[in-house]
């Protein structure tokens, strides 16, 4: 039976004390040397939370093993050194993501404005594409879902700039694109990329970062934006499969991924995102650290860490956009 056809149920679980959090770890099988360390732990980060990065050690398929640990030799600590590894690995990505979405707004607010020389390029509906959607049988078109979120989002900030804006001017309602583009969301901003039109302005960006075809800039910039978001949350990502696959360019301007090796790489694992990472980092930050404090952080990630559950090839150190960079 398809897992999403099955009867639902009542939830009929009773929330556990924190002593009985660290029996039922006991009882499946976790070893915990000191349960006052370990209660400490469980009041500052959740069980529920923690269950993240005990499940793939676990036996999730045998209702009659109760999760069950697979494995004999795991202590409570080494579960905490793997949270810990994606803890810093989460800050580590969410810092070099800044850096690629200031630049990556810096280069769209300047080669448009510079083009048209408007203020407020971004309300000229014919530099976007004529796209549209159905919604309840009502035909929507996608820019003006576009301006409208803008709209809200400039309506949400506390920037000073921006009330400065509001309180200064009277026309027009939303401030210039060297203004707006500052406040809008990296999810909202990769969408409006996505959504001008394809011309020789929107290429040049994409080889400003070292891609040859747009279409591979606006699927780096979507997925990084939802990376991004996982970080901003605290979501786990070390074994996490992605929903926006990257895609992996041949013909990039410099070093990347080979041809032969490109086929083997997951594009929905942390690993293929982390290449994207370092390729645009290399270009607008060229003495970058990345590399090596991804390193520093997998000596130190513990025995648990598994790098292919990230999607890290056994040679992954000697590919192009990663050989000699330490």
């Amino acid at each position: 039976m398809n897992k999403n056809s099955e009867e639902k149920i009542p939830y009929t679980k009773k929330p556990l004390s924190i002593s009985l959090q660290i029996s039922k770890l006991k009882d499946r099988g976790l070893i915990i040397n000191d349960e006052k360390l370990v209660g400490d732990y469980l009041s500052n980060i959740s069980y529920y939370r923690l269950r993240a990065y005990t499940y793939p050690f676990q036996d999730n398929v045998n209702q009659d093993a109760d999760h069950a640990f697979t494995r004999k030799d795991i202590h409570f600590q080494d579960i905490i050194d793997l949270y810990c590894f994606d803890r810093r690995l989460r800050s580590l990505i969410f810092n070099a993501i800044e850096k690629i979405e200031v630049a990556f707004r810096t280069k769209i607010v300047q080669t448009y404005s510079e083009v048209t020389q408007n203020s407020h390029w971004f309300k000229e509906e014919s530099l976007f594409q004529s796209k549209y959607y159905w919604e309840s049988g009502e035909k929507i078109f996608i820019y003006d879902t576009l301006l409208n979120d803008i709209y809200h989002e400039i309506n949400r900030s506390n920037e000073d700039f921006i009330k400065h804006y509001k309180n200064k001017y009277i026309q027009p309602k939303m401030p210039p694109a060297w203004m707006t583009l500052e406040v809008i969301s990296f999810g909202t901003l990769s969408r409006l990329y996505e959504l001008l039109i394809k011309d020789d302005n929107k290429k040049a960006i994409a080889k400003s970062i070292g891609l040859n075809k747009i279409d591979i800039l606006e699927n780096w910039m979507h997925a990084l934006s939802n990376l991004r978001n996982c970080c901003a949350h605290h979501s786990r990502i070390w074994n996490r499969r992605f929903i926006v696959s990257i895609l992996l360019p041949n013909n990039t301007d410099f070093p990347f991924i080979d041809r032969n090796t490109i086929p083997a790489i997951r594009r929905n694992k942390l690993f293929a995102y982390l290449c994207c990472i370092k390729y645009i980092l290399d270009i607008i930050s060229p003495y970058n650290d990345f590399h090596r404090n991804l390193n520093i952080l997998i000596k130190d990630g513990g025995k648990l860490l598994s790098l292919k559950e990230m999607g890290f090839p056994d040679n992954w150190s000697y590919l192009g956009v990663w050989k000699n960079t330490l």
